[in-house]
This record gives C-alpha cells, structure tokens and sequence, in this order.
C-alpha cells in the first residue's frame, strides 16, 4: 500500500482537474451512487472509504448537507485537499489510515467510496466488505462506486479499448496521458463485477445490486438488513 500512498500524494493537485477527462460520463457515475445512497436520518453519519480529496463526500452533501462525515484516505496530501473543500465545515473528520488494515471506527449510516478500493488486494477487498458491514447501523448502506474487469478476456480487452478511445480524445498531454496508463497499469486490481457482488453477500448484506455501468465503471450498493 505505500506505494499507492505515494503516488496518490504526488498527484492530488491535479486530482480533482483531471477526473472528467479521465473517467468517462463522470457526473453520471457519482450522481447514480448519490442517487443509490438513502438514509431515514436528516443527518446521517456518512463514511468516505479512500476519500481523496473529497469529490464523494461533497456530493453526498447535495442529498445530506447536514452529514456527519469522516473521510479516510492513506495519502495525506489528497486529504489536505479535502480539508481545503470543507474548509470551515463542522462535522467532519479527516484520517489518515490505511483503511484495507484500519479501525474504520462507526457506526454509520451510509458507507461509500469513489474509485479506491479497486486498489486493493482480492483478499484485501473481501474482508473490507465484511468490516464495512460490521460498522454499519442495521439498514445502513454501501455505496460503491468503482471499476471492475470483464467477466471475460474478450470484454475486458473491449472495456479498455473504450476507456483508452475516451483518455486519447481528451485535452491530457502526451506526458499526462502516459502517467494515467502508468497508473493504471501499476495501481489497478480490478475484479469481476459478479465476483464483487458475490463477495458483498458474502459479508452479511441482504439487498446488493448494481445501479450503473459503463463498461468497467459500475456502482454497486449493498443493504444491512
């Protein structure tokens, strides 16, 4: 994990500049796992799995803007980004934690992350799923939203042919561009969609479904019962 600390550190001013044009129908992709997320509380307890620099939580803020939210993140420097965008804000808490491994402390009501914890290990993922269930209030949610492989070799050569098409398209540098693939060659651990899904049944949840995809985008969201 340092190693992603380390690169999620040196690029999180860019961060936040670069996500329309590197993942395709952004505001789509975040606006389903908002949609997805519900709470009977006016102001839930929300917690931002591999925050950043905070693009989830703000817009879970446009459904709950009296949350109480606590962002965790390995990379410092995303965090200070964070930091910067609730500036003023009460209510939220910021960790520096390597959440694979951490206490994520709770209960919440909702659980949810944005393109993180498809950096993890399988391993890794499976027991996240099971203490993302653990500190979640019954009929608390998770909302993900993440990548995934193909189910087969076939898809997952069409899914990265798209999403090089949409990176090729975009107004990116040559230099930036090749730091994407870098990364994404480097930090990337996709898992099939049906694994994913399995693994969330697996841990305890009784309502999972998928609420988006795009090729390899998807946001899943999983109920304890």
């Amino acid at each position: 994990m340092e190693h992603i600390r380390q690169a999620f550190n040196r690029f999180a001013q860019d961060y936040d500049r670069q996500r329309e044009f590197v993942i395709p129908e952004l505001r789509q992709f975040y606006s389903a796992a908002v949609w997805a997320a519900a709470s009977p509380e006016p102001a839930p307890a929300i917690l931002d799995i591999g925050a950043g620099t905070g693009l989830m939580s703000a817009y879970m803020l446009q459904k709950f803007p009296q949350a109480h939210l606590t962002l965790v993140d390995i990379a410092e420097n995303m965090l200070e980004m964070a930091r910067k965008r609730f500036s003023g804000r009460e209510d939220t808490r910021y960790i520096v934690s390597y959440y694979s491994r951490g206490d994520l402390g709770g209960p919440y009501d909702i659980a949810c992350s944005a393109l993180s914890i498809h950096h993890l290990s399988t391993e890794d993922k499976r027991e996240l799923f099971k203490r993302i269930f653990s500190v979640l209030r019954p009929g608390g949610m998770f909302v993900n939203a993440d990548q995934a492989d193909g189910e087969t070799p076939y898809f997952r050569v069409q899914y990265l042919d798209y999403w090089n098409g949409f990176l090729e398209a975009g107004p990116m540098t040559g230099e930036q561009h090749a730091e994407i693939l870098r990364r994404r060659d480097t930090l990337d651990k996709n898992e099939k969609l049906s694994d994913q899904l399995a693994w969330l049944r697996e841990a305890g949840f009784s309502d999972v479904d998928v609420v988006y995809r795009n090729r390899m985008f998807i946001v899943t969201v999983a109920r304890k019962a």
